[in-house]
């Protein structure tokens, strides 16, 4: 929970649809890790949730394989798991989320849309081996290399979700590559860490910082005009989704394995047409949506 977007989620959780469960009475119990690397503490909470009698189980695995053996049990035990954004674990049965790989490919065309000369880019990374990282990334750079050849990836270097250590890395960077155009990073808090180092070096306006997430200091540094953008997965309205699904199958319905919840790169120009009212955020994603379907 130290990370906003995870406790975003958890709000979503929280927030009964009353159209669709009136007077149904639905208790939600949160728990997290103690950080994002912390892969077995995860574990222990799956497999002691699995014992408590809870009717359904929503995870969100820190990598591909690290909740496997609770994944298993749960659905020995005959408890639905619904694995919720982050990583894909082939062992559950149902996953409601963003598309971790397309963070990074709206990033990669924000910079071939808005620096239609190229130039120099570099990423910031998660945790090493973590699903989420490594496929942000991959969207990331397989796409600005693959759409356009006037881009070069000078740099992929580790922030590991910190922003102290995400500043140092991007200073280090800014410095080896002078004519650097941007960073892409695999979180906001690392991002917010990047965008101190160019303000630091006094780079602001030559150097463009993209981060993921949609967290509220996030948006604080875009209106001020630091940030560039955020690639937003709305976490609040994914958190609701995967409860309707979870609820869903408890009532005995059938449900499409993979339920995608929407996501769009958000800069100071757009922030109103997607953060300002979230009714008006929503008829945005769904208009969003089909003219991706179209497209």
């Amino acid at each position: 929970m130290i990370n906003e977007y995870w406790r975003q989620l958890a709000d979503g959780y929280k927030l009964p649809d009353k159209a669709s469960e009136g007077d149904l009475k639905v208790i939600v119990d949160v728990q997290a890790a103690q950080d994002e690397n912390d892969q077995l503490g995860q574990l222990a909470i799956t497999e002691s949730m699995i014992t408590k009698g809870y009717n359904g189980l929503l995870v969100s695995p820190i990598s591909d394989a690290n909740l496997e053996p609770g994944i298993e049990s749960a659905e020995a035990a005959n408890i639905p798991v619904i694995d919720v954004d982050d990583a894909v674990v082939p062992q559950a049965k149902h996953f409601v989320g963003n598309v971790q790989y397309d963070n990074g490919v709206r990033a990669a065309r924000w910079f071939i849309k808005n620096h239609p000369d190229g130039g120099k880019v570099a990423v910031v990374q998660g945790i090493a081996g973590v699903y989420a990282a490594a496929n942000r990334t991959a969207g990331f750079v397989k796409t600005i290399t693959a759409e356009s050849d006037k881009f070069k990836v000078v740099a992929s270097v580790p922030g590991n979700w910190d922003r102290q250590l995400s500043y140092d890395v991007a200073s280090n960077t800014v410095q080896r590559y002078p004519d650097l155009i941007g960073f892409y990073c695999n979180n906001d808090g690392m991002a917010l860490g990047v965008v101190e180092a160019v303000k630091a070096a006094g780079k602001l306006k030559q150097v463009a910082v993209i981060g993921t997430d949609g967290i509220s200091d996030a948006y604080k540094s875009i209106q001020a005009g630091e940030l560039t953008a955020t690639v937003d997965s709305f976490p609040v309205i994914t958190g609701q989704v995967a409860r309707e699904v979870a609820l869903r199958l408890v009532g005995g319905q059938k449900v499409p394995r993979v339920i995608v919840t929407p996501q769009a790169l958000v800069t100071k120009e757009t922030y109103d047409r997607y953060k300002a009212d979230p009714e008006k955020a929503k008829q945005a994603l769904m208009e969003d949506a089909k003219a991706e379907t179209h497209s």
